[in-house]
């Protein structure tokens, strides 16, 4: 009966609060409908300057390849490679090509010229990938029997066939909301309570440690439920995608995920005074936590040193699973490792959680 009381106080905290109502509806919303355009790492609208040195029908037909391209932008012709690299010292350009002359006469005679491609590397995702895309361009001119064997190669997509990034991120997204939404306000909570002194009151009665810390973290599992479905709703409504595998293993690991944010937000609360100081030390850990999870950048591709860190990395486990129930369709067996790790990391929180609380009686 005790820990029932207690829910019912936070409710009662949060629904007095002006903010956090809000906060609690709005946010999902503005995560699920505008990162998705936006977190793309697909290059797009590459900038080309072309120095023709050739004037040829095979060069001209080249330029209108790169111009037909979705991926580039055509900025014209320039005189000399002097002035095209200028461009580029400008901003207004990332990549130039120079056409050499002869370039039509050494194809024709079976010759490889050498085409010059310049690139702006200080966005060096942009330069590399758009001078790949512009390679293969010049490639399909200069060696048209490469294009055609290409052509006879098939590739078979089992998953995610339209090849639609969005379906690859929003399932990722749902992380970033658990993280936010149950990671900071528990911690937020009880320092609030200690600036306002309330939780002296709290201190000075019977309630056992186990009851006070599961008052805390119920009500933000409550919420991890009601965001997780709202984040449901908004991929299909707004998107159209739903997931290939069951959803009751996306509410699994998504209280899974919940139980240990809630319980990390709680022992930094524990250990902190005051409000600033709850929100620095948890923005440390939220950081290192997403960038070393695999979300944005493969896992693989870290250092050894680093890579080690995914073993005890929760966010890594829950993108892992939750991409393969969203995008494959995997089931339980499929993700049972990543349940598992979950869960041991998730008890061990909470139980440190329960145990940094210190209650004076």
């Amino acid at each position: 009966m005790t820990l029932k009381y207690l829910i019912q106080k936070e409710f009662l905290q949060i629904r007095r609060n002006s903010f956090l109502p809000r906060l609690i509806i709005a946010f999902p919303i503005v995560i699920m409908c505008v990162l998705p355009w936006v977190m793309n790492m697909e290059v797009k609208n590459v900038v080309v300057d072309v120095v023709d040195n050739d004037r040829s029908t095979l060069s001209r037909e080249l330029i209108h390849s790169i111009e037909a391209s979705n991926y580039f932008i055509f900025n014209g012709q320039k005189p000399t490679y002097q002035a095209a690299l200028g461009e580029i010292e400008r901003g207004k350009a990332d990549v130039v090509l120079v056409i050499p002359q002869d370039f039509s006469k050494d194809v024709s005679r079976g010759r490889k010229p050498q085409v010059l491609l310049a690139a702006n590397a200080v966005n060096g995702t942009k330069g590399s990938i758009g001078s790949a895309y512009l390679s293969q361009i010049v490639t399909s001119k200069v060696m048209p029997d490469a294009a055609s064997i290409q052509g006879k190669v098939s590739i078979l997509t089992l998953y995610n066939k339209r090849q639609n990034y969005k379906l690859f991120m929003i399932p990722a997204l749902f992380a970033i909301v658990m993280m936010l939404m149950t990671g900071f306000l528990p911690a937020l909570n009880i320092v609030g309570e200690k600036e306002s002194g309330t939780i002296e009151q709290i201190n000075v009665t019977p309630v056992s440690k186990w009851a006070f810390i599961l008052a805390k973290l119920i009500p933000y599992w409550l919420i991890a439920l009601f965001v997780i479905t709202v984040c449901l709703l908004l991929a299909w409504l707004v998107y159209g995608l739903t997931p290939a595998g069951p959803i009751w293993l996306i509410y699994l690991l998504a209280m899974l995920l919940a139980l240990f944010f809630s319980s990390l937000g709680l022992i930094v609360s524990n250990y902190s005074d005051t409000m600033q100081q709850a929100v620095f030390v948890m923005w440390f850990f939220v950081v290192c936590i997403l960038l070393l999870s695999g979300l944005f950048t493969p896992v693989r591709s870290m250092p050894h040193w680093a890579y080690l860190t995914t073993y005890v990395n929760p966010m890594h486990y829950f993108i892992d699973a939750i991409r393969t129930v969203f995008v494959r369709g995997g089931t339980f067996p499929a993700i049972a490792h990543q349940v598992l790790a979950l869960l041991a990391i998730g008890l061990f929180m909470a139980t440190w959680a329960v145990q940094s609380y210190k209650k004076n009686s």
